[in-house]
């Protein structure tokens, strides 16, 4: 195995909350640094989905799926988007239903299951840029719905290699350990974006749940019972765990993947973590201390942070996708 630089967490931020909380109050986004391209795909089914491009054409394409509510507003969006074009590859990325700013027509929204519109995603592609490799890498939600689609498509996958980040392996778990601790404000802010978002997306069209009783929820566990289970088809929440978590896919993937996942991660218990046996011989497990999700913050002063998955990220990819052309910048 190449070797790689190591993840070493900021001395000023060795609680996995401040390692969660950091990037997202003060990091500072690339928008001006980056040229953004948006495109609205038309799904099969009547409804669309919004891409962001940046990069040149012709060059290795690197697809990025961001977490539960997020979009390329996300504080590590641009961040990594920033790190891909500057190997030289071009990178996209992928806003499920509803995440662009704009409802989507249908009632049915994403979910941590959902592969069919990625699977769409990439064909659309492949279909416009049939020689270029291809490579993903999935945020927290977004890692589970890469990862079940790696394991549902086995040898038939067409991507070179995937990277899954800060994952929830299995989702009743997570759904269990959002409820305790402090960590209940990560479940507050994410439940009151996704009533916010499905509220509005309502008032404009038929709503095919109970408006009022969705205003009671108070857990993520409850929203997924009575809004993300009904809308796509499951009878409750547990059979939607049981179907969209990503474990039981891990053994059959068959394209180079990296997960990387922090041990303190607070919407998270430890024993979350894929043992050996759960893995395919494609995967390669790298599990840090401290990192919080999606945190991994590391530099010597607070002024000067560093954030590791940028570079962690185009040095596992650079072996299937081509050298770097040139030297990461740190903020």
């Amino acid at each position: 195995m190449t070797p790689h630089t190591p993840f070493k967490p900021a001395w000023w931020l060795r609680n996995s909350h401040f390692q969660t909380i950091w990037p997202v109050l003060f990091r500072k986004r690339h928008k001006k640094a980056l040229r953004l391209i948006a495109e609205r795909l038309e799904l099969p089914d009547g409804d669309f989905l919004d891409l962001v491009w940046t990069g040149q054409e012709n060059k290795p394409i690197v697809l990025l799926l961001h977490g539960l509510e997020g979009s390329i507003h996300s504080h590590y969006a641009q961040g990594l988007l920033q790190s891909v074009t500057q190997q030289g590859w071009r990178g996209v990325l992928m806003h499920f239903r509803g995440c662009s700013g704009e409802p989507n027509r249908l009632a049915r929204k994403y979910h941590s299951g959902e592969t069919q519109d990625l699977a769409f995603v990439v064909n659309t592609i492949q279909s416009r840029f049939p020689k270029t490799p291809m490579a993903a890498i999935g945020i927290s939600l977004g890692g589970n719905v890469l990862l079940k689609w790696l394991g549902e498509t086995g040898v038939n996958n067409p991507l070179v290699a995937a990277i899954a980040i800060s994952v929830p392996y299995e989702l009743h778990k997570t759904a269990q350990r959002i409820q305790r601790g402090f960590s209940r404000f990560y479940q507050w802010h994410l439940l009151k974006c996704l009533l916010n978002r499905t509220i509005q997306k309502f008032q404009t069209q038929a709503c095919p749940i109970d408006l009022n009783k969705i205003k009671t929820i108070q857990t993520i566990s409850d929203f997924d019972d009575y809004v993300t289970a009904p809308l796509h088809g499951f009878s409750g929440k547990d059979e939607y765990y049981a179907s969209a978590s990503c474990k039981q896919y891990l053994i059959k993937i068959r394209v180079p993947t990296l997960l990387i996942h922090a041990k303190d991660d607070p919407f998270m218990t430890t024993d979350i973590i894929p043992s050996s046996d759960d893995l395919s011989d494609c995967i390669t497990l790298e599990v840090t201390e401290k990192g919080g999700h999606v945190g991994f913050v590391s530099g010597s002063y607070p002024w000067k942070p560093q954030y590791w998955l940028d570079s962690r990220a185009p040095e596992f990819l650079k072996r299937f996708l081509g050298n770097v052309l040139g030297p990461l910048v740190n903020e």
